[in-house]
């Protein structure tokens, strides 16, 4: 079994693809921050696509880490050079085997806080990237203000502190550009969020400014924050996943990476102290990101609420399982056409009954094997980015359809209760378990308990043609089950 580094790079089997180039000669000029798999499926690739060209060598990752969980990461990295394995699962069953070479460095801030920030504050380093989850810009669930609150965040606006959070850790290197005359970094969120540069530049000038006033109002005017559009399934690695590589491919890998086929990257094109040719690898650089955005939201995102949760109630484990059974692509596709697209604005390039056809092939690819687990963790974060601003959207034109948005809905709210239709144990992971848990829990008493808390759901309560067809697919969901639920909603 051979072991990935950069000495055993020239005797991979032939079927893994290498870097061609010499990893050497490259120097990292991005510092992006939460190593996760989605990264090193989607933005490190791209960077290895130009790379392979022989061209964005002063372009390469230096992957930093910020939470005790990241050691598992660092270990692995530095183990392999900060090399990985990506494998390409394809629908048709063969998989696909890649060694990626574009991060270059892997550090863990707490082993050295002052490392970490020189390397951002060098001149070379032109863009620090993120991927710190759609919560991680710690805005207040109820308020939508910066939580100054946060354990974390407090202890780094502490006179003299050494920072820890991703707010203080950018905020500082920014303070010492500034200070040495250097020009500031561009801040790229990679964050499935809708206007993730425009989220990111709210919570890092918020602190800024509660920090240092001035400071905060000089990264106000001068970082640039653009929005992009990610996208690419990636599953957790799991140890399946390992022993596959190793079997498939004879490589021995801590923490390969495994996705589907398809990926795309839309950006907006705003970069003053320059970028890596990202158009020469098939990268849409665009001047407006939000209708490729409001796409992916409303379509890609939003489908995959529709299926979780009545997949789980019915017992399935997997998106491929769920879109198995033909009442569920029946769903999507009328929530798709009916629902979600009236609200969008034209994509420039894209036909949007066309793509929603390719979601149905993606949500059904059988070796990604998607956790519905994955999908349904983080609710209160999700189903009110992605449905029900179709649902307001639909409900002002004032004769719209929104019952399979109502019947989703009420999905998370049969989930919430905590058991499958089976009586099986379901393990709610959302940072509102506790209220969302006890809402649910008077679902049968109350039938609009769930939908009460004004925080996640606004008025909607107040709204009769959204109580109307969620209060009768709840009912179903208790009496019926969810496949017959569905089927009275197509």
């Amino acid at each position: 079994m051979l072991q990935l580094r950069n000495g055993t790079l020239t005797n991979l089997p032939a079927a893994v693809a290498r870097p061609g180039y010499d990893r050497a000669r490259a120097s990292v000029g991005i510092v992006h921050i939460g190593v996760g798999g989605f990264h090193r499926a989607h933005q490190a690739v791209y960077l290895d696509d130009l790379m392979a060209r022989g061209e964005a060598m002063q372009w390469g990752l230096c992957g930093i880490g910020l939470l005790p969980g990241d050691t598992k990461m660092r270990d692995a990295m530095h183990a392999q050079d900060c090399l990985y394995t990506m494998m390409i699962k394809h629908p048709d069953g063969h998989y696909t085997a890649r060694v990626i070479g574009s991060m270059l460095d892997y550090k863990f801030l707490p082993d050295d806080p002052e490392a970490v920030l020189e390397l951002m504050v060098a001149p070379s380093t032109r863009i620090v990237s993120l991927t710190i989850t759609e919560g991680g810009y710690n805005f207040h669930h109820v308020t939508g203000e910066f939580d100054f609150a946060n354990t974390g965040v407090a202890c780094d606006l502490e006179e003299n502190a050494v920072p820890g959070t991703v707010f203080g850790v950018v905020v500082e290197a920014l303070r010492r550009r500034r200070a040495r005359g250097i020009a500031p970094f561009t801040v790229l969120s990679c964050d499935n969020v809708q206007g993730n540069g425009d989220v990111a530049r709210r919570s890092f000038t918020a602190f800024a400014r509660r920090k240092d006033a001035s400071l905060g109002e000089w990264i106000a005017q001068n970082v640039a924050f653009p929005n992009d559009m990610v996208d690419r399934i990636t599953p957790v690695t799991s140890d399946a996943d390992r022993a596959q590589l190793a079997e498939r491919f004879g490589v021995q890998d801590a923490w390969p990476v495994v996705c589907e086929p398809f990926t795309q990257w839309v950006v907006e094109d705003h970069f003053p102290q320059g970028r890596p040719p990202f158009e020469r690898v098939g990268v849409q650089l665009v001047h407006d990101v939000l209708p490729y955005e409001l796409m992916k939201l409303r379509l890609l995102n939003a489908g995959h609420q529709a299926i979780c949760y009545f997949g789980v109630l019915a017992g399935y484990r997997y998106a491929h399982e769920v879109m198995a059974n033909q009442f569920w692509p029946d769903l999507l596709m009328g929530y798709w056409r009916d629902e979600a697209i009236p609200t969008l604005r034209p994509v420039p390039g894209v036909d949007l009954i066309a793509y929603c056809k390719t979601l149905v092939e993606r949500f059904g690819n059988p070796e990604v094997k998607d956790t519905l687990a994955r999908l349904c963790a983080e609710t209160s974060d999700r189903i009110p980015k992605f449905l029900l601003p179709v649902v307001r959207e639909q409900l002002a034109t004032g004769t719209a359809s929104i019952r399979r948005s109502a019947a989703i809905v009420a999905s998370w709210a049969r989930y919430a209760e905590g058991t499958d239709e089976s009586g099986n144990p379901i393990i709610v992971v959302d940072p509102l378990k506790a209220s969302l848990m006890q809402a649910a829990a008077r679902n049968r008493t109350n039938p609009t308990a769930f939908i009460e808390n004004r925080a996640v759901f606004a008025d909607l309560v107040d709204e009769p043609r959204f109580v109307q067809p969620y209060t009768e697919a709840l009912a179903l969901l208790h009496s019926a089950g969810a496949i017959e639920t569905m089927r009275r909603f197509l």
